[in-house]
């Protein structure tokens, strides 16, 4: 019973929260729903014995990526006026898509996969399993092409944003290492009489 209460509380948030990133008009404030509805994702995690993912979501997603979105957003300093100005344009391609998506919802929840006798139970594993060795062993045999080109296109990602960021600025000082290391006495050091 206690179970079925905190799937609802950590399921609920989680949704209202994902609802709030959408729905927010402030950009700051949709990437703070989006870290609370990682906090509720990552409670479900651990309600499901992955304490390694709900880790995971909250160091890297929460303590990483998120913090970088924030410093992006802070920098950045977006127009939104100019955004807003083709809102009514989209609006009926928009709302198609939002009635598509209610009611393929509302048949899924009609469809009587999710009624009590159908419903599957999340059995909790016994102390002698390691979640991390599993999903370890999983992660490094079954889906190691995946992984290592998960992991190609990350690179490729890092080395295009470093390439769009860098800027050629005419005031920057740089340093001539060579020309530091052949300077003379006589050409840093001037005797003033007093």
């Amino acid at each position: 019973m206690l179970e079925s209460a905190f799937f609802y509380m950590f399921g609920g948030l989680a949704v209202l929260a994902a609802m709030g990133v959408v729905l927010a008009r402030n950009t700051m404030h949709s990437v703070m729903f989006l870290i609370f509805c990682f906090f509720n994702a990552s409670g479900l995690f651990f309600m499901l014995d992955a304490e390694f993912l709900g880790v995971i979501l909250i160091l890297v997603y929460v303590g990483a990526v998120m913090v970088l979105f924030m410093f992006v957003i802070m920098m950045l300093e977006i127009n939104t006026a100019v955004l807003r100005e083709g809102f009514t344009r989209y609006l009926p391609i928009g709302a198609l898509v939002a009635g598509v998506l209610l009611i393929e919802f509302i048949a899924a929840a009609h469809s009587g996969i999710f009624t009590d006798g159908v419903r599957a139970t999340a059995e909790h594993l016994g102390r002698d399993v390691n979640n991390t060795v599993e999903i370890g062993k999983i992660l490094y045999t079954k889906y190691l092409l995946g992984f290592e080109i998960a992991a190609l296109v990350l690179l490729a990602a890092l080395v295009g944003a470093i390439v769009l960021t860098i800027r050629s600025r005419k005031d920057a000082k740089y340093q001539n290492i060579s020309a530091q290391v052949r300077v003379r006495k006589e050409d840093r050091l001037r005797k003033v009489r007093m």
